[in-house]
């Protein structure tokens, strides 16, 4: 009884490890999402946080400020799509564990 107890052991601590190495790769991780073919350009980081937007001049237009918006959260939209994507990885990896840790 105490080998496989042992075994458990191990194997929760390598999953554990795994799960922080993931972790810290998310936090580490730029995701780029883009709207109308480059005009509106947004990064977040691996937890959600939005790092950089870079918006090209020639799509700001005082008459059409509801335009830009729409492009900003186009862009966001699709860097959060791509985001949740790696999320669903660690999502997997507890979702195995037969305990919690």
């Amino acid at each position: 009884m105490g080998s496989g107890f042992s075994k458990m052991k191990k194997q929760a601590r390598a999953m554990q490890e795994q799960y922080s190495k993931m972790r810290e790769d998310m936090q580490t991780k730029r995701i780029t999402g883009i709207s109308g073919n480059g005009l509106v350009t947004i990064v977040l980081d691996g937890e959600g946080s939005m790092v950089e937007i870079k918006i090209k001049p020639e799509c700001v237009d005082p008459a059409d400020v509801e335009g830009l918006q729409d492009l900003i959260k186009a862009a966001y939209e699709n860097a959060s799509a791509q985001l949740s994507d790696g999320k669903e990885d660690i999502g997997s990896l507890m979702g195995s564990m037969p305990f919690s840790l």
